[in-house]
């Protein structure tokens, strides 16, 4: 009798095994590996800063952005959406924006393939990081000409555009390392999140030289239109003009109706083993908001930043000039220097400090500090 017990409860157990262990089987989902290859990162910028122009003296805290991030491969694909909040318009007004939106075929290194919204082809440091960059912001030429708060008026843009770009790095060497890069896009011409008003297209597009590890040595080149621009002017010497709208006399503003932009960037880096020297000059021709200033701009930036305890804290300085009227008599120019510490690989402190020559104010010189904790997850 034990021994039927026994066997029963054997069997009544093995039974009851073989049913979980099927219905495990059916509730565990396979994911597709796209979705396994997703990945979900960003980081985000505190900021301090003060300045103390005559009249005009201020510090405050800041938040000067979080980012959201996904990235993601489909086969030869790899694509990403980006999503960021930032006061930078200011208070009441929207703060969340996409970004970036796009797919790269990347089957081959010598050509690859972008569409959707990106950075524009065009200077090297645009593409680079925000918190990799090592400065309370880009260069002043950069903001100001290369799609972030454009002379144009166009919304800060981040250097993006929506378009499609072609790329790629040829005549590798014997390492592997490709000795030549090129890129090409097209594009709206309005910046982030905006269709094309005038149904002519920017054409942006740079090539460089790697001779040796660490240094690019380039130049690029812009030509396009922006839809429209709302500009203002001094009546007496903009009535007889020609290729705008009919001036508005009560409020001395004019649309000019596609806006020409052409542009180009001299540019040349080193960046190795925590070392990074980089130098670009840009120029443009094309009216902008302010039609008193002409239709050229010019600035320029050059900088270092080092190690000093490597992977811990690095020093910089920076000097930098924007011109936006091509003239000195409107020429900012910033004396920076500071320091980034790295309390790990994910979380630094930048401290800046800068002398500020502005010949626009009455009293050119002043000063500026800026301190920042930046963080990555």
């Amino acid at each position: 009798m034990n021994k039927l017990v026994t066997t029963a409860l054997c069997a009544m157990a093995f039974a009851l095994t073989a049913n979980a262990q099927e219905q495990e089987k059916k509730t565990t989902i396979e994911l597709p590996q796209w979705v396994r290859n997703i990945k979900f990162s960003g980081y985000g910028m505190l900021q301090y800063q003060g300045q103390d122009p005559e009249g005009n003296h201020s510090n405050s805290f800041n938040l000067r952005l979080a980012r959201f991030i996904l990235d993601g491969k489909i086969g030869d694909f790899d694509w990403r959406a980006q999503i960021q909040g930032t006061n930078v318009k200011g208070p009441g007004e929207p703060t969340v924006q996409l970004v970036d939106l796009y797919a790269e075929w990347r089957k081959y290194p010598e050509f690859k393939v972008r569409a959707g919204q990106f950075k524009r082809a065009f200077t090297f440091e645009n593409p680079t990081h925000p918190i990799t960059q090592g400065w309370y912001s880009y260069a002043n030429v950069i903001n100001a000409l290369s799609g972030f708060g454009d002379r144009t008026g166009e919304k800060s843009s981040g250097g993006r555009d929506i378009g499609i770009q072609i790329s790629g790095g040829l005549f590798p060497n014997a390492n592997g390392r490709r000795l030549l890069h090129y890129q090409v896009g097209i594009y709206n011409g309005e910046g982030i999140n905006q269709k094309d008003k005038d149904n002519k297209k920017d054409i942006i597009g740079g090539l460089w030289v790697m001779p040796i590890e660490g240094v690019r040595i380039g130049a690029f080149g812009w030509t396009g239109t922006k839809g429209e621009v709302a500009a203002t002017f001094v009546p007496d010497g903009w009535y007889s003009k020609e290729g705008y709208v009919t001036p508005d006399m009560t409020s001395n503003s004019i649309t000019i109706k596609s806006a020409r932009k052409n542009r180009y960037c001299l540019s040349a880096e080193y960046d190795k083993d925590e070392y990074t020297f980089r130098a670009e000059y840009l120029h443009s021709q094309g009216w902008g908001t302010n039609l008193d200033l002409g239709d050229k701009a010019d600035g320029w930036y050059a900088f270092g930043i080092v190690p000093v305890v490597k992977s811990k804290l690095h020093a910089k300085a920076r000097y930098q000039c924007y011109r936006d009227n091509k003239e000195w008599n409107r020429a900012k120019t910033m004396y920076e220097v500071g320091f980034n510490y790295f309390f790990t690989k994910n979380l630094q402190m930048n401290i800046e400090y800068a002398r500020v020559n502005d010949r626009v104010l009455e009293n050119h010189n002043y000063n500026f500090v800026d301190l920042e904790l930046d963080f990555r997850f």
